[in-house]
C-alpha cells in the first residue's frame, strides 16, 4: 500500500527540544508531490542523488536534473515534485543554527553564526558536484547521517524523520556540520540577505496556516480569500498556480492527512476520526481517503498496525 506524502504546513520544532536537528530520508514510488509545501524556522540542507525532480522555493521553480544540494533557509516555502517515475529520492538535514551556538563571543560567533540567526546571512541556494566544495560537505552529510544511523543509499523511507538524545552522536553531528560551514566559508559561499518581500509568497503562507489552524471546522473560499484581501475567484486562480491543486482540494488532502495520524496512533471509531479532521459527511470522506490512499481507513490501520508490530519483532 502507498502512503501519500504529505508533511506540515508551518512545521513543529525538528529534533528534540535540546538538540534541534532532524535529518529525513523520502523516496519516490512515481510522478507527482514527494513534499508538499511547508516552512519552517530551521536550515535544511537538501541532497538530491536521483534526477528528475522539481523543487520551488517561494514559488520560484529548480529541475533537479543530477546529483546536488539545495540549502533551504529559514522561513522558505518550499515543496518537491517528482517528474518521473522512480526518480529516487532525496535526503534532508533540518537543524536549528542555535545548536552550533558559542558562550564567547569569538569571530565565528558574531561574524557567522549570529547572522545566520538573525537572518542576515544566507546559505547559497544549490551546489553542484562540479564544484570544488561539494565533496567535503557530502562527506560532511554523510557524518551527520552516519550519527543518526542511516546511510544515503537506505531504500526505506524516513518520512517522520530520526532524532537524537545522545551525547557522543550529537558531537558527532555537531562536528560534521560545522565542517559543513568551514567548507561554505572557505568558498565565500554565504551572501548577506537581500530584503526582497514577496506578497505573494507571504500570503500563501498566511492561508497555509489558516487551513492548518481551522481544518477541523467548515472552511470556505471567502473565508481564504479574506486572509489576503482578493476576490474568491481571483484567490482560487492565485492559490492554483501557487500549489498546483484548488483550495478545497488542498483542504482535502490536508484533512486526510490528519485522520492518517489519528488512525495510526488512536483507536478511535472511523467516524469519529471523519468529524475530528473536519469531514461533516462521512461518505464524502471515505471517497477523499481512498482517493489519496488507495485503500480505506479500517484496512489503513490494519496494515499500519501490521507494520509496526513486524518492526517490534
Amino acid at each position: 500500500m502507498q502512503q501519500p506524502e504529505m508533511s506540515n504546513l508551518k512545521e513543529r520544532p525538528h529534533g528534540t527540544k535540546f538538540f534541534p536537528c532532524a535529518i529525513y530520508q523520502t523516496r519516490s514510488a512515481g510522478k507527482g508531490t514527494l513534499v508538499k509545501h511547508h516552512w519552517h524556522e530551521e536550515v535544511e540542507i537538501l541532497y538530491f542523488f536521483g534526477k528528475e525532480f522539481r523543487l520551488e522555493i517561494n514559488m520560484e521553480q529548480f529541475p533537479i536534473v543530477s546529483e546536488c544540494f539545495y540549502f533551504i533557509n529559514p522561513g522558505e516555502l518550499h515543496s518537491i515534485y517528482t517528474t518521473k517515475a522512480n526518480s529516487y529520492g532525496e535526503d534532508a538535514i533540518v537543524f536549528h543554527p542555535g545548536i552550533l551556538s558559542f558562550d564567547s563571543l569569538d569571530a565565528t560567533q558574531l561574524e557567522l553564526i549570529q547572522p545566520i540567526q538573525n537572518g542576515k546571512l544566507q546559505f547559497p541556494r544549490c551546489l553542484l558536484p562540479e564544484h570544488p566544495a561539494f565533496a567535503p560537505i557530502r562527506e560532511g552529510f554523510i557524518r551527520v547521517m552516519h550519527s543518526f544511523g542511516k546511510t544515503l543509499d537506505e531504500d526505506t523511507p524516513l518520512e517522520h524523520g530520526a532524532v537524537t538524545d545522545d551525547l557522543t552522536n550529537q558531537l558527532y553531528i555537531k562536528a560534521a556540520l560545522f565542517q559543513i560551514l568551514a567548507t561554505l566559508s572557505n568558498y565565500h559561499m554565504f551572501k548577506p540577505t537581500e530584503k526582497n518581500y514577496d506578497k505573494r509568497v507571504e500570503g500563501i503562507k498566511s492561508t497555509l496556516a489558516y487551513i492548518k489552524e481551522n481544518y477541523r471546522q467548515e472552511i470556505y473560499i471567502r473565508d481564504l480569500a479574506k486572509q489576503v484581501s482578493m476576490n474568491e475567484q481571483y484567490f482560487c486562480r492565485f492559490f492554483k498556480k501557487a500549489i498546483g491543486r484548488s483550495p478545497m482540494a488542498y483542504i482535502n488532502e490536508y484533512r486526510i492527512k490528519q485522520s492518517l495520524g489519528l488512525l495510526e496512533t488512536t483507536d478511535l471509531p472511523v467516524m469519529d476520526v471523519c468529524l475530528e479532521c473536519g469531514f461533516n459527511n462521512f461518505g464524502n470522506f471515505l471517497r477523499e481517503f481512498k482517493k489519496y490512499t488507495a485503500t480505506t481507513p479500517l484496512q489503513y490501520r490494519k496494515h499500519y498496525l501490521s507494520k509496526s508490530s513486524d518492526r517490534q519483532t
